[in-house]
């Protein structure tokens, strides 16, 4: 469905896509520690879990350790990713976002109370965030809407992962930027 012009997926009846961006390759053959895995043409893909980058259009063998499901991200992807919460009420900040470079990009970040169905009556917030890979440049969006209890200032913390610099999206290097967000449109060159 999502890859329609690469026949090759057509009958794939063992990976899937979660959302746009994340394909998830399970492994279901018993003592198995690798597997089979078909990128679809049209873009490279990144190991969520080292940062190897692949072309699109074949077939590649996965490692599988026991403690890893293969999962791929498509180039000009979006990963926000946020501490872990104890409970619905808890804020998540900083939000760490990995734009995974070789394309644009586009992902808005949608909040509510989580708590009650105030969102159906408006109460939600969405911040929309876009990645120029020509102009190497963020685009954090202005603020739409609002909710009762938002973090009316947010830190965001901002890695590239490019085929030349792969990264795990279990790390945080030091190389990443860091900026406060007050809900004002903020346009950051890479």
């Amino acid at each position: 469905m999502d890859f329609a012009n690469d026949k090759n997926v057509l009958n794939i009846t063992d990976q899937f896509m979660f959302g746009p961006s994340i394909m998830v390759c399970p492994v279901y053959q018993y003592k198995a520690r690798n597997r089979q895995v078909y990128l679809p043409s049209g873009y490279k893909w990144y190991n969520l879990i080292t940062g190897k980058v692949e072309e699109g259009g074949k077939t590649i063998v996965a490692e599988a350790p026991l403690s890893d499901i293969p999962l791929f991200v498509k180039e000009g992807s979006i990963i926000p990713c946020g501490p872990e919460i104890q409970y619905a009420m808890q804020k998540a900040d900083p939000i760490t976002l990995y734009i995974y470079s070789g394309k644009d990009a586009e992902f808005n970040l949608y909040e509510d109370e989580n708590t009650n169905y105030n969102y159906e009556k408006g109460s939600y917030s969405i911040i929309p965030v876009k990645y120029s890979e020509n102009e190497k440049k963020i685009i954090i969006g202005q603020r739409k809407g609002e909710f009762a209890g938002m973090l009316k200032t947010r830190k965001f913390k901002i890695i590239v992962i490019a085929a030349d610099k792969p990264i795990s999206i279990f790390s945080i290097p030091n190389i990443c930027k860091e900026i406060t967000y007050n809900g004002n449109e903020q346009i950051i060159k890479l």
